[in-house]
């Protein structure tokens, strides 16, 4: 790879982004923050990076400079061809002064941006090429295009290249990529520590799997081992109780409560241990959704009401949607066992990089002081745990006869 001299300040640039990949450790976070990074990096229109799967096509894909309406007209992800594919097979940097001119170029979508100027590099952990970034229209150029009304004749899906206007932007160096060594030398630099980045990423990823898998293990057997200790109870009670039904009918009823007592702490022991899975829908469907889904089951097996909207709500990162979802669950919980509400209404809102959640009842409500008195917690300990173990807030409001109000703000990643 060309090596230009970087100076000062683009060290900085380069330093900035390495310090913004390391905040993250989700795949899909450092990804994004890669292709940011790199396109304000060097200044471009566009950025993108493909990670490859083993079947000719990236298993991720992700790009900046695109809104997501344009990104969905574009339609499926690319596959691994033409200049693509060199940099994933040769492992060696792209720097083209334009892309639609090279002899490899194979057209793309007619929804596709125009693109001209183009650098890549592969991203690498030693031999092993893990993703290909790439990116397009160094600013401050005038993207040549083709006679108006033609196609290149490598653009065979694209729309027909028009004539730019006069008086554009400076011109792009003759002859030559907008992209400068220079630019080369400060993006390997950045493609070598968004290796160890997503490395460490995917390692962190792969270990919270196997944490999971194994508190699902260990939950799994202390579940079996307490309820099957309160089922046993539970059917020696209830034996005795219709022994007595007859001949003691008043020790019967006394046997028929501790029945009911101990059915209770059966289904506590249940509802604690599966509290503490982080349940797969999130993971699949994201925070948004698997409210939704949760909500709409509760809503059809209670009588009260119950009503969900989101309003603006990004991806937040794992621990912040696990808080989230959990404090929800417990917070709903409450209303609708306890406080006798007609309705409830969730609402989950885009705070800055973050989220509110609001849980609002219309029940008895109660005095928080009187609780915290008496001993009783209502969940709200654990919900101030959860809250708090992800930097977040949790504010309680309630009066006898006011309803119930749980609000949880959490920062973003």
């Amino acid at each position: 790879m060309t090596t230009g001299s970087v100076p000062e300040s683009g060290l900085a640039a380069v330093s900035a982004a390495l310090l913004a990949m390391s905040r993250h450790l989700e795949v899909r976070d450092v990804l994004q923050t890669i292709v940011a990074s790199a396109r304000e990096l060097l200044d471009a229109e566009y950025a993108a990076l493909g990670v490859p799967d083993d079947h000719g096509g990236f298993a991720q894909f992700v790009v900046d400079g695109v809104s997501e309406e344009e990104w969905k007209a574009i339609g499926p992800l690319p596959r691994q061809h033409g200049i693509l594919a060199a940099m994933l097979r040769d492992a060696t940097p792209q720097r083209l002064a334009d892309v639609r001119e090279d002899p490899r170029f194979e057209g793309w979508p007619g929804a596709h941006p125009e693109l001209s100027d183009f650098i890549g590099l592969p991203v690498a952990d030693g031999d092993e090429v893990l993703a290909a970034l790439f990116l397009a229209n160094k600013r401050g150029l005038s993207h040549k295009k083709g006679p108006a009304g033609k196609r290149g004749p490598a653009d065979k899906r694209g729309p027909a290249n028009e004539t730019g206007p006069a008086g554009q932007r400076c011109p792009q160096p003759e002859g030559g990529c907008g992209f400068t060594e220079q630019d080369e030398a400060l993006l390997g630099i950045l493609a070598q520590h968004a290796a160890i980045a997503l490395t460490n990423a995917r390692l962190y990823e792969r270990s919270r799997e196997l944490t999971i898998a194994g508190e699902r293990a260990r939950l799994a057997h202390e579940l079996h081992d307490a309820v099957a200790q309160k089922l046993f109870s539970l059917r020696l009670t209830a034996q005795a109780a219709t022994a007595l039904v007859d001949r003691d009918p008043d020790r019967a009823k006394g046997e028929l409560r501790q029945v009911a007592d101990l059915a209770a702490e059966a289904a506590d022991e249940l509802r604690a241990a599966v509290v503490e899975l982080r349940p797969a829908a999130l993971d699949e469907d994201g925070l948004v959704a698997t409210l939704r889904t949760q909500i709409q089951v509760l809503d059809r097996a209670h009588t009260a009401a119950v009503a969900f909207a989101a309003h603006g709500v990004r991806a937040l990162p794992a621990a912040q949607e696990e808080a989230v979802l959990r404090v929800a669950q417990e917070a709903l919980h409450n209303a609708l066992r306890h406080s006798g509400a007609a309705g409830v209404e969730v609402t989950l809102t885009r705070s800055g990089s973050g989220a509110v959640l609001r849980v609002e009842d219309d029940g008895r409500g109660f005095d928080p002081s009187a609780v915290r008195r008496a001993g009783r917690h209502l969940g709200l300990v654990s919900m101030r745990d959860r809250a708090g173990g992800v930097g977040g807030s949790l504010a309680v409001e309630s009066a006898p006869g006011k309803g119930t109000v749980i609000e949880l703000e959490v920062p973003g990643g």
